[in-house]
């Protein structure tokens, strides 16, 4: 017999850590290869995980609501056979644990209460901080007693000055050298020389940032967030606060495109099974225009750009809660207009239905999003980072337009739509930016009315 480790597995390029939200198998429980174990949340997706061998659940590591790490183990399965990733139960080493002396009941209930006390008083409360800490800064800090007043003082490097998982492993082992640890610097007093020198300024406190108050009136509704709510609203907040977002508009004339739909859709819809909207042909478009300019597909981690050799594209789904979620269409630009059509609306289909994997949302190097779905004209949306670009599609319209002809110009009803490109203006310039959504409406522009499919 031998034992296999079921680890949380990777679910996206910025996502580290998943909660644990139920458990689908009870110890002593038999699991089948490909049949779900666990639920996992995140601010991405709702996902199952599968177990990767046949046999019993032997063990589970963590409970409901507990934050998990990417990598760590959740369940121990006991399997059969020689399997990858086992540890053999004939093979294991014996530990030996050394009995521990026997202590007088009254001594002991000594040492448990100052056990307690100590844990009491180490303890921190977040609730009492203005400043944020992730979860896993939190959980490490409950685990290792490292009280508040050692959170607030400890420097952080991360962004806006906060706590990274690196500052606080610094500091405990700095705490456990006996050396002095890297904190916010004390206030020294003034020596009488620098009064003499310096007249001395009023001290000025500062006022700290006023809460919202909203009142909540007689017949007013309060409905908390949902937790995926939460993480989207932290994370739009994030985006904004990172990337230099900077928007182009411009304005498409699809009507070969809407003419060409419309001849070939119901065909298209008998012989593959499927529906032609026009969400792959913008898609198409897209990825044709990431492959003219590179770099637009591309992160920023500090001072490095990273080029993205591959071209996965994100879509954003709206789901029946009002929140959304973006599958990734991985190597876009590799697929036909059929492969393409039957990829959107599978994705989208398992989006509304809660249905999509871990991997089907992660590495994503752009991202495109439909607003024109609910009827609005254009939008400025926010990047999804570490993306440094996000297409907005706005809703189709008939409109009177100028048609040039060699016999001269005339006035006609054209099918026409907006494009909205936010780009990170810290890497991608006005005239980058405005030439990448460019290429897209010329794709579009120049449809083939003829084009066979």
């Amino acid at each position: 017999m031998a034992k296999f480790e079921l680890k949380l597995p990777q679910m996206g390029e910025s996502v580290a850590e998943a909660t644990l939200t139920n458990w689908l198998k009870e110890v002593g429980d038999t699991i089948e290869m490909d049949e779900a174990v666990f639920e996992i949340a995140t601010d991405k997706v709702d996902s199952e995980v599968p177990s990767e061998v046949d046999g019993v659940l032997l063990e589970k590591r963590f409970n409901v609501d507990d934050v998990i790490k990417v990598g760590e183990v959740v369940a121990v399965i006991q399997v059969e056979g020689e399997v990858d990733n086992v540890q053999d139960d004939d093979g294991t080493e014996e530990i030996t644990v050394e009995e521990p002396a026997e202590v007088p009941a009254r001594e002991l209930e000594v040492q448990m209460a100052g056990v307690k006390e100590s844990v009491s008083t180490s303890t921190p409360d977040f609730s009492s901080s203005e400043r944020f800490y992730s979860p896993l800064v939190k959980n490490i800090a409950k685990e290792e007693n490292v009280s508040m007043e050692e959170l607030e003082a400890i420097v952080g490097t991360g962004k806006e000055g906060r706590v990274t998982k690196n500052d606080i492993m610094a500091y405990l082992e700095s705490r456990s050298n006996g050396s002095q640890a890297k904190m916010k610097p004390e206030p020294q007093p003034e020596t009488p020389t620098d009064i003499s020198k310096t007249p001395e300024q009023p001290k000025q406190t500062p006022e700290k940032p006023k809460e919202s108050q909203v009142q909540v009136k007689a017949g007013d509704e309060v409905v908390p967030l949902t937790r995926m709510g939460k993480l989207i609203a932290h994370h739009m907040i994030e985006s904004v606060s990172t990337s230099a977002h900077v928007q182009s508009f411009v304005e498409v004339d699809v009507t070969n495109v809407v003419n060409w739909r419309n001849k070939v859709k119901n065909a298209f819809q008998e012989r593959e099974g499927e529906k032609l909207t026009f969400t792959p042909i913008f898609m198409e478009a897209v990825a044709m225009a990431l492959k003219k300019y590179p770099m637009m597909n591309i992160s920023l981690d500090g001072d490095k750009v990273i080029k993205k050799k591959n071209i996965n594209l994100g879509m954003a789904a709206a789901l029946p809660d009002g929140n959304l979620i973006v599958p990734v269409i991985k190597n876009a630009d590799q697929l036909n207009l059929v492969g393409m059509a039957k990829t959107v609306n599978d994705l989208a289909n398992r989006a509304r239905n809660n249905q999509l994997k871990p991997d089907e949302v992660k590495d994503g190097t752009y991202t495109v999003t439909n607003v024109g779905s609910f009827g609005s004209v254009f939008g400025t949306p926010i990047i999804n980072q570490p993306q440094v670009g996000i297409l907005a599609l706005g809703a189709i319209r008939k409109m009177p337009s100028v048609i040039e002809t060699d016999q001269g110009e005339f006035i006609g009803i054209r099918s026409k739509m907006y494009l909205s490109h936010s780009y990170d203006h810290r890497v991608v310039n006005g005239a980058l930016g405005g030439m990448f959504v460019k290429s897209v409406a010329d794709y579009l522009e120049a449809w083939d009315i003829n084009r066979e499919i």
